[in-house]
């Protein structure tokens, strides 16, 4: 995760050195085209493919699993909780006619 946001705090510094400068014909009420160098090097080279990150099931099932897990400990507490302070128990109805 850290790598990532490292990855996209670089891309973006990047964006911002290789914008394009707004021309002398580009006045008020006149539109610029911006310039984008996101795959091309300054010099007019394609820079290579990023390295793909694959989430395979093993990685989605780390994230996952705890997060499930978690979410059933909290809302067994809280209805525990709840039934502690009789603000919701189920009737006991006994049909035995």
């Amino acid at each position: 995760m850290a790598s990532a946001l490292g990855r996209l705090a670089r891309l973006s510094a990047l964006r911002s050195l290789r914008a394009a400068p707004m021309s002398p014909s580009t006045g008020p009420g006149r539109t610029g085209t911006q310039r984008r160098s996101v795959v091309t090097t300054s010099s007019g080279g394609i820079l290579p493919k990023p390295q793909k990150t694959s989430f395979g099931l093993i990685r989605i099932a780390l994230v996952v699993v705890p997060f499930l897990y978690v979410g059933t400990l909290i809302s067994k507490n809280f209805a525990a909780l709840l039934e502690e302070h009789d603000i919701f128990v189920p009737e006991d109805d006994d049909d035995d006619d």
